[in-house]
């Protein structure tokens, strides 16, 4: 999919950017390739910088509401310092690589209704303009994929993907928001649990898992969350009994804690100040996600058994086809043109 828009800043008669994206999908830590193309006007242009964005529709936690906006997580200067003769056609390749933390937005092909797109930005004699955006696809490492596969066939339903503005404490996050996949429990565990929400920080060395439980009241105590960590490494994967790991994860989570009562330990990963992604300091979160509710009715178990299995029920239950198709209104929302000047609203 390609967006293409006249460079508004200079007026009709401008030079025109179009970034076409190598297909399929990129794992974190992986590089993006594609090309650049520039078509000049109807005058010569100093072509200043050709900027690459990586940019994220990432949710924030308010008083009194949620609220979305879209955050920049990576910039590059991919090409510039050249002049581009009227009419003249220019293409310049790139390879930029994703970060360690970059967020999965699809499994087996089939889309987790998380946005992220790749945008660019062409500066000539001191003015930009954002000119095109294409949509950013995310497939997941092995290890992500082992835990995800493992899920399905322990019987967890997909309820719903999102990104959260904050910091989880106690990590070594480095991006300002984080990825959050929250689940249905199966029914062994429905008496102890409402949901589970799975998020993964990558890394070149390997991937934290962390876990949060949203443990079901007691007839005289109120519902409360509890958190676990574990730090997977890539020599993990090959003969590991993953269903066995990842159920021994969420056994943790109902009996080291106790299925009802104070939780062990206050909020260790939330709270505090998170960056927004303008310099400024953000909320934390008083839980893992801050909510535990379902995007939508109808979901089901989405994440079925095996690796078929999950693509199947991720296909059946997940994100309409518009999220896809539509990958550019969502940015556009904020402001109509698609350019939000410093990456987002506050």
């Amino acid at each position: 999919m390609v967006f293409r828009k006249l460079l508004g800043a200079f007026g009709a008669g401008g030079p025109s950017v179009d970034t076409v994206l190598a297909d399929g999908p990129v794992p974190p830590g992986g590089a993006v390739t594609g090309e650049v193309r520039i078509e000049g006007g109807s005058s010569d242009a100093e072509i200043e910088q050709i900027v690459l964005e990586l940019v994220a529709r990432v949710e924030a936690e308010g008083h009194d509401e949620e609220r979305e906006g879209t955050v920049v997580f990576e910039r590059t200067t991919v090409g510039g310092g050249f002049r581009l003769s009227e009419g003249e056609s220019r293409s310049v390749p790139f390879s930029l690589v994703l970060p360690w933390e970059t967020p999965v937005t699809e499994l087996h092909g089939q889309p987790l209704g998380i946005v992220l797109g790749v945008r660019t930005e062409l500066r000539i004699a001191g003015a930009r303009d954002k000119g095109d955006l294409d949509p950013l696809r995310v497939c997941p490492l092995p290890v992500q994929e082992a835990v995800l596969e493992a899920l399905g066939q322990l019987g967890y339903g997909f309820r719903s993907a999102d990104l959260e503005l904050g910091q989880i404490r106690g990590t070594g996050q480095e991006l300002p928001f984080y990825q959050e996949i929250e689940l249905t429990p199966p029914a062994q565990y429905a008496h102890a649990l409402n949901e589970v929400e799975l998020t993964f920080l990558a890394s070149p060395s390997g991937v934290e898992v962390v876990l949060e439980g949203d443990k079901r009241g007691g007839l005289f105590s109120g519902g409360h969350d509890v958190v676990e960590r574990h730090f997977v490494n890539d020599s993990d994967i090959a003969g590991a009994d993953w269903n066995g790991t990842v159920d021994g994860w969420v056994r943790q989570l109902v009996e080291r804690h106790g299925a009802h009562g104070a939780p062990a330990y206050a909020d260790p990963y939330h709270g505090g100040h998170g960056y927004d992604g303008h310099g400024h300091d953000g909320h934390g979160h008083g839980g893992h996600g801050g909510h535990h509710g379902s995007s939508g009715p109808g979901m089901g178990t989405a994440i079925a058994a095996g690796a078929a299995g999950v693509a199947v029920g991720v296909a059946g239950g997940l994100v309409a086809a518009e999220v896809v198709d539509e990958i550019g209104d969502a940015f556009e929302d904020e402001d109509g043109d698609g350019d939000d000047g410093e990456g987002g609203d506050d």
